[in-house]
């Protein structure tokens, strides 16, 4: 019997042909764990804003284990010394980085696991695949971790320059289709260096890496934190609130009227509140985690929105129908006043002040573009001095990127309509 061809290469629709670069990494892809990422959107729910933003975890990973491959064959140039062992586990570990990421990617991270980043489910799935290939990811999951002797490689693959980045700008801006903030991977890569097994950037990338920082900032407030997007991932939320109150509530069961429908793995995690020490604890909602994507949400939030609970219902249809709460923004905290008043306005359309929380939303996003004091971009200048991006640049504007910008938000159901509640 012939065996398999792993020597695939895939049509990328933003970098062209990317190559799997070997049969372990080959396995991987296959693997149910990285599968599922094809069922979870990249931007959770900008395609509210961005009907092309469909693109997936799936995509990213795949495009960010190229960039890797890129960047180690740039260091190679330069005469760095890296083995293929090393080069293997660096594009693993990259290609592997955001395993652990739940349905909807960020928006709904600490609202169906409370307290658990997923970089920590990564680690924990690593760790699983290294069990079920032999030990094969051990180098990759130390690259991930940081504790591998060479820090360049965690550099890589998480820090203020990595590869991740690089490649959710370059996809974000390609899928979006704003162009503003398109940056110059390509060159960025072109001038990455090493002192002392630590990540630079020579000096004639400068201009690369301002561009660089200004892009980020620029698509956070465009596309990942748009007021829309903001709106629609605070509906979510409290859709997913609601469900898990009404799942938790004595006596309402699975059965009957009112029964809240969910898929079996959705159900695990709405049911009960799991932390990191039931999951190294038992094997079983690690498993019920890997079966849960989009599509369980999306499928829940289309039975609920015929659910007698007028509360679910209500959150339910809006969003299945694009009828998306109003928003304001601000640089201040809102006045208690302002607040009061949309209450009124909510109490007056019928809402009940116990549910209020529900179609009333108070919030806050930041963005930093820079953040020096967590690592550093280095430049490395011509006489071999090493200094900050922030010092390097002649822009003023580069210093004024690692402030910490605030937007507080308030978002409610105006104009509610209630319409009755059809069950099947």
């Amino acid at each position: 019997m012939a065996s398999q061809n792993k020597k695939k290469i895939l049509n990328d629709p933003v970098y062209g042909f990317i190559t799997i670069p070997n049969e372990l990494t080959f396995d991987l892809v296959e693997h149910p764990y990285f599968q599922r990422l094809r069922r979870i959107k990249q931007l959770g729910l900008s395609e509210l804003v961005y009907p092309g933003a469909l693109h997936t975890r799936f995509h990213h990973a795949l495009g960010a284990m190229h960039l890797m491959g890129q960047a180690i064959q740039t260091l190679r140039g330069k005469g760095h010394r890296i083995s293929e062992p090393e080069c293997d586990a660096a594009q693993i570990a990259i290609l592997l980085h955001d395993i652990g990421h739940g349905p909807f990617s960020h928006v709904l991270e600490y609202t169906i696991l409370q307290g658990i980043p997923h970089e920590r489910l990564s680690l924990l799935l690593m760790e699983e695949l290294n069990r079920q290939f032999n030990g094969g990811l051990s180098i990759a999951i130390q690259m991930f971790e940081g504790t591998y002797s060479r820090p360049f490689f965690h550099q890589l693959i998480s820090s203020q320059l990595d590869m991740d980045r690089m490649d959710y700008l370059n996809r974000d801006c390609f899928y979006t289709g704003v162009a503003e903030g398109t940056i110059g991977a390509d060159r960025i890569i072109k001038m990455l260096d090493l002192v002392d097994d630590h990540l630079v950037v020579e000096a004639k990338g400068i201009l690369s890496i301002e561009n660089f920082l200004s892009s980020r900032r620029l698509m956070y407030w465009q596309v990942y934190l748009h007021k829309t997007s903001l709106c629609a991932e605070s509906m979510l939320v409290q859709i997913i609130r609601r469900a898990r109150f009404l799942l938790t509530q004595t006596g309402s069961g699975r059965d009957g009227e009112t029964a809240v429908f969910t898929t079996p793995a959705l159900h695990t995690f709405l049911s009960k509140p799991i932390t990191m020490e039931d999951f190294q604890d038992n094997p079983d909602y690690l498993n019920a985690f890997t079966q849960l994507d989009d599509y369980d949400i999306w499928t829940s939030v289309k039975f609920w929105s015929r659910h007698p609970d007028r509360v679910l219902s209500t959150l339910c249809r809006m969003l299945l129908d694009r009828r998306l709460f109003k928003i304001i923004l601000s640089d201040q905290p809102f006045a208690g006043d302002l607040v009061r008043e949309i209450e009124q306005q909510l109490l007056e359309a019928g809402i009940q002040q116990d549910e209020l929380s529900y179609f009333l939303v108070e919030g806050v996003a930041t963005n930093s573009a820079y953040l020096p004091s967590i690592d550093n971009i280095n430049i490395k200048l011509k006489d071999d001095r090493i200094i900050d991006i922030a010092d390097a640049s002649d822009l003023p504007g580069i210093k004024a990127l690692t402030n910490m910008v605030r937007r507080y938000y308030l978002c409610w159901a105006k104009n509610l309509t209630r319409q009755p509640v059809r069950l099947v």
